[in-house]
């Protein structure tokens, strides 16, 4: 069995489905992890690691190292360039043709012979325009295609333990503990070096104090099945989780 995760920048494979991901690949299943852009626009680091000029080529050879983290089966780049974030931290999509990005979701799903994909929740988990592209994206192509089961991460549930990120119009329909994953998840994050200040920013603000990536570095994941034409094998997969 083939699925194909597809997110828009490197980090949301892990922050968001890290340990499902490394539990799918444990359990046998192919999975092929696409990305849409190297998060050219993205933070540097703290101290900077890098010149933005180069953050793409850099942050690709940190999703190379979670891909391979996670168990991954292969990694493919659509090429799109992420836009600088705003100075007053205004987000922005990828320019992309939307029907063109919609042939090349479909067309790497049939290349990898995958028939679930699992991407961005339709609110873009915290209103990320990118994130809402994808999910667009992902939705137009399983609706052309037919056979394409969808599910979407960080769907919104009773304790959600980062409700910031929840994408509240989406229903969980598997509220999964990675415990048994979380350190494969954790080294996966620890490869995304640039962004490390991003991910415990906001929880060292609200704790008052530094927070460790460890401790933001959720245990739980969940998912809502966006688009299925019938029960799907993962479907049954997850419910034994």
């Amino acid at each position: 069995m083939d699925i194909l995760a597809a997110f828009a920048h490197p980090d949301d494979e892990t922050r968001f489905l890290g340990g499902t991901l490394a539990m799918l690949a444990v359990k046998g299943i192919r999975v092929h992890i696409l990305i849409a852009t190297r998060g050219e626009g993205g933070e540097v680091g703290e101290p900077p690691l890098c010149s933005q000029e180069v953050l793409g080529k850099m942050r690709e050879g940190e999703m190379v190292c979670a891909a391979d983290a996670l168990g991954a089966s292969s990694l493919f780049f659509l090429d799109y360039v992420d836009p600088v974030v705003a100075e007053d931290g205004e987000l922005f999509p990828f320019l992309a043709d939307f029907d063109t990005l919609v042939s090349q979701l479909e067309n790497q799903a049939q290349k990898r012979r995958a028939i679930t994909i699992i991407t961005h929740g339709s609110n873009g988990e915290y209103g990320h325009p990118a994130h809402k592209l994808m999910h667009q994206a992902v939705m137009a192509a399983a609706r052309k295609h037919g056979d394409i089961d969808v599910y979407t991460v960080s769907a919104i549930y009773e304790g959600h333990p980062k409700p910031r990120l929840a994408n509240n119009d989406d229903l969980a329909d598997f509220v999964l503990s990675i415990e048994p994953w979380y350190s494969t998840k954790l080294k996966a994050t620890e490869c995304h070096r640039t962004q490390h200040a991003l991910f415990v920013r906001r929880a060292s603000q609200d704790a008052g104090r530094p927070m460790s990536l460890a401790e933001v570095t959720s245990k739980e994941e969940s998912l809502h099945h966006a688009w299925s034409r019938e029960r799907s094998n993962l479907t049954d997969l997850l419910a034994t989780f």
